[in-house]
């Protein structure tokens, strides 16, 4: 007989819905009695929601988390579920905040037992990510929290601790710990997967200790945390692992630090990144709308692979039926965009309408004398006007379809293909773009289904169609090169020398970061998307926008 059953509790909580995220935890903790656990853990901040942002300075807020913690005890003793242990991530105030200043918020790991909060560990570092950095300004809290359960010692940290050499982490083995409990609100990012992991068995080796890693799961504005839970004995061996992108409970027999059984099958983490970063950015989509109450979203429809991609993403994420999609045709649109767009829209089956612009433009041009390159963005800007009315008027989410490439050198107009609240390929080069669209084709293959983004779509050239015979290609690099240099300049935060070591000419160079500067104040104002990289555009990444450097 074991000594533990430990259930990792993998739970989509919304912040500030207190009240609603203690029931999430109620009924996990429920659910896995029925199953016979006798520790139950939740992830970082699974009672307020995660990241709570400038949240962490109401304490009011801070009040109410406090005693939701309370008040979880007394629910699970009054429904005779108070043997079992239960450990849950929330924020608190800071015991030394004087009187009447702002709040100082912790991060806090409580444990409850038998109707009591029996522990508590704080941190006084609560990231807000406004630049999220998980590495640095580590400020460690008090001591280590270590509690005894049915035999086996536990310890319990919260989610930077273990990126840190010292502080908390290095009393782990000294606390005679059997299994360490880590609360955590990962965000997701591609190939953090096998960084998570690798980081937990270092740490179960280094303090000979088993390792329950518990992530959150679902959305919060542009964070997408996509769980994938897992559990290590103390030789780093990898022995249960949760669902990605999927609330989820699992179960481990625990007997010793080095003597576990999952009660499931370990799913085998999927390791290939397109599949990773489709799902990203379908749960990214799905829990904004459901968790800020749209009941629809509707975006333009041009037949071109980014507005096609992002109708697929939203069809996957809340229905084909809660999709409306607008073809906006000018004078300038070819016979196959509209065409394309229709096959989109017939392939995914979401709902689309018809709105020339030709008359209101023109009725523009008339009266202002617009020509050239302001006639080409009164385009953009009308078709945006058409999309925020029809918003006003019938609810729905604008989507904006613009791609991180395009958002890099700024190549979208300001209030018109740049309208929207929510940008679903914010963070997607153009390259992935493409081949998120091969790959979700070959999933619907594989399954039997219709391809849901048309061919033609993926393999034409790429063009705003806002004048005769236009193509992206007119103004830009060709993508795969603008794409490199950008994975560079940006990702990597690579020198110039390092950038033309790479075979990049100085002059593209130049130009290049020139477009990038000078782009900032439009996305200063652009709408968030699913973040899906180390370094997105409104979280790591912001340029002065009055700013005269050159690179050399």
């Amino acid at each position: 007989m074991p000594n533990v059953r430990l259930a990792m509790a993998q739970t989509n909580p919304i912040v500030g819905d207190i009240s609603g995220n203690l029931q999430l935890c109620f009924e996990a903790v429920e659910l896995a009695a029925r199953e016979g656990a006798n520790l139950v853990v939740f992830g970082e901040m699974s009672l307020t929601g995660y990241s709570i942002e400038d949240l962490a300075l109401d304490s009011s807020f801070l009040k109410q988390s406090e005693s939701a913690v309370l008040e979880l005890a007394h629910r699970l003793q009054h429904a005779g579920l108070g043997e079992i242990a239960v450990v849950v991530g929330h924020a608190a105030r800071a015991s030394h905040t004087p009187i009447g200043s702002w709040a100082i918020a912790q991060n806090c790991a409580s444990v409850c037992l038998n109707g009591n909060v029996i522990g508590r560990y704080a941190k006084h570092h609560l990231p807000n990510y406004s630049v999220f950095d998980e590495y640095r300004n580590f400020i460690p809290g008090n001591d280590l929290l270590t509690f005894e359960h049915l035999g086996l010692r536990f310890s319990t940290v919260i989610c930077e601790d273990i990126w840190q050499t010292g502080g908390p982490v290095s009393q782990i083995a000294a606390a005679n710990t059997d299994v360490t409990l880590v609360l955590n609100g990962s965000p997701f990012e591609i190939d953090k997967t096998d960084q998570r992991l690798n980081l937990v068995g270092k740490l179960a080796k280094a303090q000979n200790t088993a390792v329950a890693y518990v992530n959150i799961v679902g959305a919060q504005d542009d964070l997408v945390f996509d769980g994938d839970s897992l559990l290590v004995n103390a030789s780093g061996a990898l022995i249960a692992r949760a669902k990605q992108f999927k609330t989820d409970l699992v179960l481990i027999d625990i007997e010793s630090k080095d003597s576990m059984i999952p009660l499931l099958a370990t799913p085998a983490a999927k390791s290939e990144t397109l599949w990773q970063v489709w799902n990203a950015l379908v749960l990214g989509l799905r829990d904004y709308v459901n968790k800020n109450g749209f009941s629809s979203v509707i975006l333009g429809l041009s037949g071109g692979i980014d507005s096609a991609v992002c109708a697929a993403i939203a069809s996957d994420a809340i229905g084909a039926d809660r999709v409306f999609g607008v073809a906006m045709p000018s004078r300038y649109s070819s016979d196959h965009s509209l065409a394309d767009a229709a096959d989109s829209a017939s392939r995914l089956g979401l709902h689309i309408r018809t709105e020339p612009i030709d008359a209101m433009v023109t009725a523009f041009e008339s009266q202002l004398g617009f020509e050239g390159l302001s006639a080409e963005n009164l385009q953009a800007r009308v078709r945006g006007v058409i999309l925020m009315g029809l918003s006003n008027s019938e609810g729905h989410l604008v989507l904006t379809t613009g791609n991180k490439t395009e958002l890099a050198v700024g190549y979208s107009t300001i209030y018109g293909d740049s309208v929207g609240g929510f940008a679903p390929i914010k963070d997607v080069a153009k390259t992935l773009v493409w081949e998120l669209a091969r790959w979700r084709n070959l999933l619907a293959e594989s399954q039997g289904e219709s391809l849901p983004i048309p061919e033609r779509s993926i393999s034409k050239p790429p063009s705003a169609e806002l004048r005769p015979g236009q193509l992206d290609q007119d103004s830009l690099p060709e993508y795969d090169v603008l794409d490199s240099l950008l994975e560079m300049m940006i990702e990597q935060r690579c020198s110039t020398e390092e950038i033309m070591a790479a075979g990049f000419e100085p002059e593209l160079i130049d130009r290049v970061s020139t477009l990038v500067v000078r782009s900032e104040w439009k996305r200063r104002q652009g709408a968030i998307g699913p973040k899906i990289t180390s370094m997105s555009f409104g979280r790591e990444r912001r340029h002065p926008i009055t700013n005269k450097f050159k690179r050399i």
